[in-house]
């Protein structure tokens, strides 16, 4: 099929087909989206703006009962007990909930992604058939019980004790201290009966690290059992649907066979007994089940972005601003350059994150369903969720603000739902593991990947790559390289402009910069295999800044392959052509926001720097026409969306205003503008003197 092009070379406007956008983004879980965004469109299960604290939490408790009314959330479950042990689908289903209510996806997931999937996961098949009934139907709401005030992403050093009581075959579980209170826990403050609550698991005076435990903490009356206190955490700053609170114990007993045990468990003498003899890969393995929540936040995170998107680029298409180029018609926001910069960039990042998605979306439902859960792939998981994760939701909170900011005051009130989206959002980036933190997760795997590759290397390999390294590093800087690509571009902007647009030259920039960065890290760490801990430690700390950094750039990488690889997927060439371009855009302001690296390493010449900018410029302004269809292929609905600025009445008002102005023009009664009588003044006093 040949791209239809207009006289001037470029795509016409309505080449672009937001069907195969759509069709392109719903992805492998299409019709799961279609029906959970189906059963999203009932009022019932959307947000209402400015409700108490009390009312909203009683209005999600009802919001789940809905939901499971509707089956719309119990499809990661087995077959056994009414679910459909499709895991890739309930995720890609459970996104979905944050365009209705952010407080109702994250309760949810508090009962069925996390309660309801520690006892799937991490207990026995006798436990399933004991406690999955009641969580599927509600019957039972849960809190999960990991997090505490003194330690959160590292839950290894969680301070909570559960000690083991031969005589009585049961568990002794005690909160020491008060920085072991568990603290932010979804459902805690009203509404759960019971918890998986994490312990340091300890038998005859051997601790055997963290596990897990199925714990009772109300009666039916809604009171705290006995040894348990439990706390409101209060009004927050976002999801106040979501009843987050305390728990401390206090010489708490639990039975024996609530040790949820799959991985580790006790006899009635006390002896301990595990299947993994590693107690680090034991741990591991046990927290990888849970992985899950990582990846269901990097979807909502995808898809609120989607809906910012959504709001500000069709109020960019409407809202009109100062006679720039037409002394009777004002400017369309996006037709000004900045405007393209504030929206194009993140709209090409936002298909990168849901392409990125998507991949990591399909391997988690490879793990869960057996398909594929060697150890090797497990890994990979971990370490994908823990790249893109950060990445998205940082990227969620961006664009919200600057499409909040591109829509001007409208922005900022309340039925437009971007600040609330937000405030909602904001706590995305440090649940299920705070981002710095999951990043150092992916650093390592790069270090440890790195050092793998040499593990059993000979002597003469070694060298040889010593020797390639030195070569390029001395060609980079000394600027050889920068100065054949100036030789190669001088006085030809448009020699730089197609450098920068091959596919091949965009992997090698952003691959090469993971792989010089982690080079430069692994060489500073190297030096420290034989020092004492606390030395080691120390160089570490040094250089977390660059562990970090080099982590992020391993996630750009990343999204910037799955979008390479979803083009393939692309059935309509304008719609190809277009998101290339889209593609395009993200790599290459991936660049400039890191050009100072690439112009410190030598890996960009000055020449090309210069012509970056201008280049993207170029890039956006061949996109803005296409704007409208790439948002509208995001396939939601005024339903699901439902913000007044992409509406359509910013347009009617436009119109009005329009036609008012073209109406009075034409009449009698239009007012002279002073400006005019005081230029036509000028014009007559520069006559007079000219005679």
């Amino acid at each position: 099929m040949t791209t239809p092009r207009t006289d001037t070379g470029e795509i016409p406007v309505s080449a672009v087909s937001p069907q195969e956008v759509e069709r392109l983004l719903l992805g492998a879980w299409a019709e799961t989206r279609r029906t959970a965004r189906g059963v999203l469109k009932d009022p019932q299960f959307h947000k209402v703006e400015g409700m108490s604290t009390a009312d909203h939490r009683e209005r999600t408790l009802k919001q789940l009962h809905a939901l499971v009314e509707q089956g719309a959330v119990h499809r990661a479950f087995p077959k056994e007990f009414g679910g459909q042990d499709a895991h890739g689908a309930n995720i890609a289903a459970f996104e979905e909930l944050v365009t209705a209510d952010p407080s109702l996806q994250i309760k949810a997931g508090v009962q069925w992604g996390l309660f309801g999937a520690a006892v799937m996961h991490l207990g026995s098949r006798e436990h399933q058939a004991r406690w999955l009934p009641g969580i599927m139907s509600l019957e039972v709401p849960g809190a999960y019980a990991m997090t505490e005030i003194g330690h959160g992403s590292d839950v290894a050093s969680i301070g909570t004790t559960a000690i083991y009581d031969p005589e009585t075959e049961e568990f002794v579980l005690h909160t020491p201290f008060e920085a072991a209170t568990k603290r932010f826990l979804g459902n805690a403050a009203l509404h759960a009966k019971a918890a998986v609550v994490f312990a340091q698991l300890i038998t005859r005076g051997v601790n055997h690290g963290v596990h897990c435990f199925y714990v009772d903490v109300r009666d039916d009356e809604g009171r705290a059992l006995p040894g348990i206190t439990i706390e409101d955490d209060g009004h927050k700053g976002g999801l106040n649907g979501v009843d987050n609170g305390r728990f401390r114990f206090n010489q708490v007993r639990v039975p024996r066979t609530h040790l949820l045990n799959r991985y580790g468990d006790v006899a009635a003498d006390g002896t301990y007994t595990s299947s993994i003899e590693s107690p680090g890969r034991r741990f591991f393995t046990m927290l990888g089940t849970l992985v899950q929540g990582r990846v269901s936040l990097t979807g909502s995170a995808v898809a609120a972005s989607k809906l910012a998107l959504i709001g500000a680029i069709t109020y960019g298409n409407q809202r009109r601003q100062f006679h720039t180029a037409s002394p009777t018609e004002e400017q369309v926001l996006m037709d000004y350059q900045v405007h393209q910069r504030r929206l194009i960039p993140r709209l090409a990042k936002t298909f990168a994150a849901a392409f990125a998605h998507e991949k990591l979306l399909a391997k988690l439902d490879d793990v869960f369903s057996g398909r594929d859960d060697s150890d090797e792939n497990r890994q990979e998981l971990e370490t994908l969720a823990a790249a893109i994760k950060p990445v998205a939701t940082w990227h969620a909170l961006d664009t919200l603000q600057e499409a909040r900011e591109a829509c001007g005051g409208a922005g900022f009130i309340a039925e437009n739902r971007f600040t609330s989206l937000r405030a909602d959002l904001d706590v995305y980036v440090t649940f299920e593991g705070d981002n710095n933190v999951l990043l150092q997760l992916v650093a390592k795997r790069l270090l440890a990947d790195y050092a793998a590759e040499f593990k059993n290397a000979d002597v003469g390999a070694l060298a040889s790559y010593v020797a390639n390294q030195a070569s390029d590093r001395v060609m980079h800087r000394f600027g050889l390289r920068r100065a054949l690509q100036e030789f190669r571009d001088t006085g030809d902007e448009r020699r730089s402009a197609n450098w920068f647009k091959q596919p091949e030259v965009q992997r090698q920039l952003l691959a090469g910069r993971v792989r010089q960065m982690v080079v430069d890290v692994a060489s500073e760490l190297r030096s420290t295999a034989k020092l004492p801990m606390q030395k080691q430690a120390e160089v570490f700390n040094e250089h977390q800044y660059e562990i970090v950094n080099a982590a992020k750039a391993h996630a750009d990488l990343l999204m910037w392959e799955s979008f390479t690889d979803a083009l393939e997927r692309v059935e309509h060439e304008p719609t190809k052509q277009v998101l290339t371009w889209l593609r395009d855009i993200y790599a290459l302001t991936t660049i400039e926001e890191t050009l100072d690296w690439y112009l410190g390493n030598g890996r960009i010449s000055s020449q090309r720097a210069r012509t970056l900018s201008p280049y993207i410029n170029r890039l956006l302004a061949r996109v803005r026409p296409h704007a409208q269809d790439l948002v509208d292929g995001f396939g939601y609905e005024p339903d699901h969306v439902r913000m007044e600025v992409a509406s359509g009445a910013e347009q009617a008002r436009q119109e009005e205003a329009l036609e008012y102005y073209r109406t009075l023009r034409a009449s009698s009664e239009a007012p002279v503008d002073e400006k005019t009588l005081l230029d036509k003044k000028r014009a007559a006093e520069r006559a007079a003197r000219a005679r």
